[in-house]
């Protein structure tokens, strides 16, 4: 019978593993840079857009629903993609698709054709599903103690393309202003662009691919302690990477089921004050540029601390931050909703929703990854995330109407409530741990 090669050597091609770790690191980092560029450049305008369009404020809010609902849909499919095939086929994928989008949105635009729009922006939605299965890409080859601040370097670098998007979208749009296409329609062409160039170096850089050498490492590893042969095979089989597979692992697993509510709880809550909270603040006399300050605080609570957040994770434990950002999150809600016009108070409480959503998703990542059998995990994965956006959509769409019909006092304070599920699916967890 053939050795099965040990971990560092075959399996690595000859590489070490800290410099594979390094390498898939670098690449995932830039690429980072690159996705969140291409996604916040075209986002600035889609809601202008849509209004141009459509000829109404009613149908505005529609492209970015559209985004996250194609989001959504798309998560399993990559994420099965990734099972089969890799994380390298699957990012690389999801940016092509992400970037036909964006072809189809000019397009539609040039035409006027609403439902159209629809559709690209739903396409383009696969910009995000890249850009959230990196961070899990980055946890593939991690190691188990420093998991979280792997995922957290990945988040991390998305400030910067999500920072430098949004001041980009006026030079986009004037670009293509001699091609006949809309100035709302141009960001969405460097869009694909920079979708187009992110897809071509996670083809030449995320090499070798994280999850599939985590497998023959995992499958080797097991080998030379006796655990090999038939066993290894049915381990790593097809039906261990399928969409029930998920669902078994995580119905398995108290920690899954934990991770899973954090992850989800904590982009719904975010999701559905963050979108209402310009209405509110231009409700009570706030101009433009404060409402951009506003939002860019809450970017940076989003994202430039997410190293913080996976060091915290690392050290106290995945558990402890997602009940510290359960913590920040009902602050941030009772900041937001009881500010009634102070604007300073709104900031605070943005940037505090920020925090806490950057704790919920990094921990919450890293717990989820750790809870399920790696043969199980992309699966389990892509689950996550489109249950994540689903419910963010549904809290997102229903937030205007709770706005119009209660107040955002109240939205807040809704939102808030969709925290006791997950610290009740949390503290149970952090109490068998101490018994």
């Amino acid at each position: 019978m053939a050795a099965v090669p040990a971990p560092g050597t075959d399996v690595l091609g000859g590489a070490s593993l800290p410099a594979v770790r390094r390498r898939v690191q670098w690449a995932l980092v830039v690429s980072q840079i690159l996705g969140g560029l291409g996604v916040s450049t075209a986002v600035a305008l889609a809601a202008v857009l849509a209004q141009d369009i459509g000829g109404s404020e009613a149908v505005a809010g529609l492209a970015s629903t559209s985004s996250v609902i194609g989001t959504a849909l798309l998560s399993l499919p990559f994420a099965a993609l990734m099972a089969r095939r890799g994380r390298r086929v699957g990012l690389t994928s999801a940016y092509a698709v992400a970037a036909v989008g964006g072809l189809v949105v000019v397009v539609a635009a040039t035409v006027r054709n609403f439902p159209l729009l629809l559709v690209g922006m739903a396409a383009f939605g696969a910009g995000n599903v890249a850009g959230l299965q990196a961070r899990f890409a980055a946890a593939d080859l991690a190691e188990p103690l420093k998991r979280a601040r792997a995922i957290s370097v990945v988040v991390w670098a998305t400030t910067i393309g999500a920072v430098l998007g949004p001041n980009i979208a006026a030079p986009a749009g004037s670009s293509v202003a001699p091609l006949g296409v809309p100035r709302t329609a141009g960001p969405f062409l460097w869009g694909t662009a920079v979708f187009v160039v992110a897809g071509l170096l996670l083809q030449l850089l995320l090499r070798p691919d994280p999850l599939l050498t985590a497998r023959a490492l995992s499958r080797a590893e097991r080998a030379g302690t006796g655990g090999g042969g038939a066993d290894v095979d049915r381990a790593d089989g097809a039906d261990e990477r399928s969409l029930r597979a998920g669902l078994s692992a995580v119905a398995a697993s108290p920690r899954a089921r934990a991770a899973l509510a954090a992850v989800a709880g904590s982009h719904t809550v975010m999701v559905s004050v963050m979108v209402m909270t310009p209405v509110d603040l231009g409700s009570h006399g706030a101009g433009v540029e404060l409402i951009g300050l506003v939002i860019s605080g809450h970017i940076t609570g989003m994202y430039a601390f997410s190293p913080v957040m996976g060091w915290l994770a690392d050290r106290i434990g995945r558990v402890s931050v997602i009940l510290v950002g359960v913590a920040l999150l009902a602050c941030a809600t009772a900041l937001a909703g009881t500010a009634n016009g102070h604007h300073a108070q709104s900031a605070a409480g943005l940037f505090v929703l920020g925090l806490g959503w950057s704790a919920g998703l990094v921990a919450g990542s890293a717990l989820l990854t750790d809870a399920v059998p790696q043969q199980s995990r992309a699966a389990v994965q892509g689950l996550s995330d489109m249950i994540m956006n689903a419910a963010a959509g549904v809290g997102g769409a229903l937030s205007g109407l709770v706005v119009a019909q209660a107040g955002y006092g109240w939205l807040n304070l809704l939102a808030a409530a969709l925290l006791v599920p997950v610290a009740a699916l949390a503290l149970p967890v952090v109490t068998r741990r101490r018994t």
